[in-house]
């Protein structure tokens, strides 16, 4: 097994609804654990960064509305195979696809307030951690 890290955010759909520590209880209970936390209020500027990928897309702006739209709770998660445990334990982006017992199939709303984000593979780990936490901030 590979001890690793992955980035984590809790949406604005799971801020509103109080879901924080729910959702945080299902990844402690994957065996993940939580090395950074803080809510903050993502700016237009981080959002449309940090979805930079998605730029061309159309969705692009609205996913940037509504990451705006209220606090999030960014995260550093570190565990064995992390990525692909936080992965596992969010569920299809879709949580009508969602498999039972994962925190989309749980909490999810829609597609688009699908509660949770987290990295998909080692690199854009690294780099979604570096745009929300200095190293100081992560005790592991």
């Amino acid at each position: 097994m590979a001890l690793e890290r992955t980035f984590s955010i809790l949406k604005p759909d799971a801020t509103r609804r109080n879901l924080t520590g729910a959702v945080n209880a299902m990844i402690e209970a994957a065996g993940l654990r939580i090395v950074a936390q803080k809510r903050i209020h993502m700016t237009r500027a981080q959002a449309e960064t940090f979805y930079g990928v998605h730029k061309e897309r159309p969705f692009f702006g609205e996913l940037v509305d509504f990451m705006t739209s209220a606090p999030v709770v960014v995260q550093v998660l570190e565990g064995d195979n992390a990525i692909q445990v936080y992965r596992d334990v969010m569920g299809a982006t879709n949580p009508a696809n969602a498999a039972d017992g994962t925190i989309r199939k749980v909490h999810a709303v829609s597609v688009g307030e699908n509660t949770v984000h987290g990295s998909d593979a080692p690199e854009t780990a690294a780099q979604e951690i570096a745009q929300f936490f200095s190293g100081n901030e992560i005790v592991g």
